[in-house]
């Protein structure tokens, strides 16, 4: 269990606080590329109030939400050629905060020289669009596998969750919750349901471990049947720091993204990638969907492997409480983490750059991942496919097509 101080240093992600200073220290996903219009829209990211527009001349800009002349929403504005121009009076800004115009104000006036508006870096990748609301200078934006290969379609999903973002993440260093959560719990669904069980998660573990190394954690494991020489022990996967899990098999790949919206709310982000042997033949369109949370009777979505992480993190409270946790041995994945997360907010205190900070401009960081998952690869995919957030994906039928994958027996 943690103290009810520990606690609070670890979930409060606003400016000023431990957690929040590591945090703008890193680059995060503030909207998916379709999200950036000329209809200027609200985002909230680390309890930051904020408004993303893309301008007349294909400029994206992030500023604090409240115009400096009187407060005024600046959602509440219009975009132009170049820049967003508040709605309530009309002064003119540009992405990087300058104020470009003042009506009402005298023709020789020097006043919007002197005047301008919070403005963050963002940067597109991938699809998606970056915000970085540190200190400058900003590092680079980590060019992650999955974000730019150039032989894999893509799409995106998303949900926003009501809960802080550290217990979705610590799902990720929690490997015994496969076999009980989606494989004792959503095979007892599927019973009663009338239908099989689903393969490969209900295998039990054997030995786990992780460790820490140049991009977070990496997570090991031998399941029952298995040996340290099958690649989920040999290879394994990361918890990428401070916020992704990327985990797939057999062409699939997909990096789960949890952004802090604020203390209590998580924006999750799944981004997916089909790259069959060879490569997928080119596409141009990245499509983005969102993930529902509930059913038509208002009931949380139980029966398939997302819905059942979402609800387990869901059902924590807003905030777990970790004054009143018990934590056993197979939890020494959460522990790594959270020691991990106070390490390196002692490091941002001393002045240092944290872990997966990256300084020098690169053209790819390419992250370790098992092919071989759970020792059936192919079964995991058609899995995953299927049971996971693609099952709302616009394009999960083109996806079975692509990897020609039959219809599984279970399915």
């Amino acid at each position: 269990m943690l103290s009810a101080e520990k606690n609070e240093r670890l979930t409060r992600v606003g400016p000023g606080t431990p957690m929040g200073e590591l945090l703008r220290r890193y680059w995060w996903p503030v909207a998916t590329h379709d999200m950036a219009t000329r209809v200027p829209v609200k985002r909230r990211l680390l309890g930051e109030n904020l408004v993303l527009y893309r301008d007349g001349g294909g400029t994206v800009g992030l500023l604090a939400e409240q115009c400096p002349h009187r407060r005024a929403a600046l959602w509440l504005g219009c975009t132009e050629e170049v820049g967003l121009r508040c709605g309530y009076h009309g002064w003119r800004f540009d992405a990087s905060g300058s104020c470009l115009e003042q009506p009402g104000e005298p023709a020789d006036s020097t006043f919007k020289d002197r005047i301008s508006a919070t403005a963050y870096p963002v940067q597109e990748l991938g699809g998606l669009i970056f915000a970085y609301l540190g200190p400058l200078p900003a590092p680079e934006l980590p060019r992650y596998d999955l974000f730019v290969w150039d032989d894999a379609w893509r799409d995106i999903g998303h949900a926003e969750l009501p809960c802080n973002f550290v217990q979705v993440m610590e799902n990720s260093v929690d490997p015994y919750h496969v076999e009980w959560l989606h494989g004792r719990y959503g095979n007892f669904l599927k019973e009663l349901g009338g239908s099989g069980p689903l393969p490969v998660v209900g295998k039990k573990h054997v030995k786990v471990a992780f460790e820490v190394f140049e991009h977070g954690i990496l997570k090991r494991r031998v399941l029952e049947g298995h040996t340290e020489e099958d690649e989920d022990w040999r290879v394994g996967h990361p918890l990428v720091f401070p916020h992704m899990l990327r985990v797939g098999a057999a062409g699939l790949a997909t990096f789960q993204i949890r952004v802090p919206i604020d203390d209590e709310n998580t924006w999750h982000v799944w981004y997916q990638t089909y790259r069959p042997e060879g490569g997928a033949p080119p596409r141009s369109d990245i499509p983005v969907y969102e993930v529902p949370l509930r059913d038509e009777r208002g009931e949380y979505l139980r029966d398939y492997v997302d819905g059942q992480d979402i609800v387990a993190w869901i059902t924590q409270g807003r905030i777990s409480d970790r004054t009143k946790e018990h934590l056993g041995r197979s939890d020494l994945g959460v522990i790594l983490l959270r020691k991990l997360y106070a390490e390196q907010m002692d490091a941002v205190a001393r002045g240092e750059d944290p872990l997966c900070t990256y300084r020098e401009p690169h053209e790819v960081i390419d992250l370790p991942m098992e092919k071989d998952k759970f020792g059936s690869a192919v079964e995991f995919r058609q899995l995953w496919t299927r049971e996971s957030s693609i099952r709302y994906s616009p394009i999960k039928d083109e996806i079975f097509e692509l990897f020609g994958d039959p219809v599984p027996a279970w399915a």
